[in-house]
């Protein structure tokens, strides 16, 4: 079993609940969509082809039990799911960041689905699945990337189509990196009384010059 990868490394988790923990990424490579806002598009096309012991081999340079799979738009790949059943039965924590254009069930239930949905700004909110969010589990996390009042707007609506009982701490609301001002999209939640969690980047924050491997 071999994958395309285009790096992995050893940093902070900074978009989602497990943010500030020390994690492991896998980034493969290869994304079916082109995001006008993509900060890694570096990913679309680099990559070397690891076989299954070469990522083990350099996960374990690493003393670390989390591990995040992602792009690009990982479920491109068909043996990804390959890769995260070996990585749970390792005993790795394992989470998985996904476009949600790609039916998310593909992957193991024991793996932590992070689905990025696209709003409108993004040029791609027209690619989701719309059945996945019959799919989430209470473990697994919804993002939205805003980058204005329609892109919030968009998001509202989108929230409002998950099921009531799915842990509102798992829903995402992020501002666009250098667009969107922190405190207007602090104040539009506060304001609207969003039942969400403002969500940011944290490894922009620690580590704002460097664009990969952070």
């Amino acid at each position: 079993m071999s994958l395309l990868v285009n790096e992995i490394f050893y940093s902070l988790q900074g978009e989602s609940t497990y943010s500030g923990r020390p994690c492991i990424f896998i980034r493969l490579t290869g994304c079916n969509l082109r995001c006008s806002y993509c900060d890694t598009r570096y990913a679309y096309d680099e990559g070397i082809k690891l076989r299954l012991p070469e990522i083990l081999d350099r996960m374990n340079q690493y003393r670390c039990s989390l591990v995040e799979v992602t792009g690009g738009e990982p479920l491109i790949q068909k043996k990804t799911p390959d890769l995260v059943d070996h990585l749970i039965k390792k005993g790795y924590d394992v989470l998985m960041e996904t476009n949600g254009s790609m039916d998310i069930n593909l992957v193991s239930n024991q793996c932590i689905r992070i689905m990025d949905i696209k709003c409108p700004s993004s040029d791609e909110s027209d690619h989701f699945c719309l059945e996945n969010l019959e799919k989430l589990k209470n473990s697994d996390q919804v993002k939205f990337v805003i980058k204005n009042r329609e892109d919030y707007e968009y998001a509202i609506h989108m929230k409002n189509r998950i099921r009531k009982d799915f842990p509102p701490g798992h829903i995402l609301f992020s501002p666009v990196s250098d667009t969107l001002t922190l405190s207007k999209l602090a104040q539009w939640i506060i304001s609207d009384n969003m039942n969400v969690r403002y969500n940011l980047q944290l490894h922009k924050t620690i580590w704002p010059n460097k664009d990969r491997g952070v």
